[in-house]
């Protein structure tokens, strides 16, 4: 049971943590004006989940930029269910 727990440690700390943002306008350090986590299941193969930034903005001249991490709370999830269930964090932001 040790051996099971420490390996599964040692899993946890090794997935790595990925985001992948897109600047649009606007400040690079703003704060998110929307944030959702988006549920896939089997590692999100063949799945997609969308946003429309322009709606959350109030058009697509005020889209600051868009995001989307894998951060450390999402890989645990999706360790510790093996896979099956593994969540990302998207957001957007806005001009002010």
């Amino acid at each position: 049971m040790k051996k099971l727990l420490m390996l599964s440690f040692i899993f946890t700390l090794l997935t790595g943590c990925a985001t992948q943002t897109y600047y649009i306008h606007g400040d690079r350090d703003a704060l998110p004006d929307e944030k959702q986590l988006q549920a896939f299941f089997v590692s999100g193969i063949g799945q997609e989940q969308e946003m429309d930034a322009a709606e959350i903005c109030g058009g697509a001249h005020n889209v600051a930029k868009v995001q989307s991490k894998l951060n450390f709370l999402d890989g645990f999830l999706g360790v510790i269910s093996w896979g099956i269930y593994t969540p990302r964090t998207a957001m957007v932001y806005c001009v002010e």
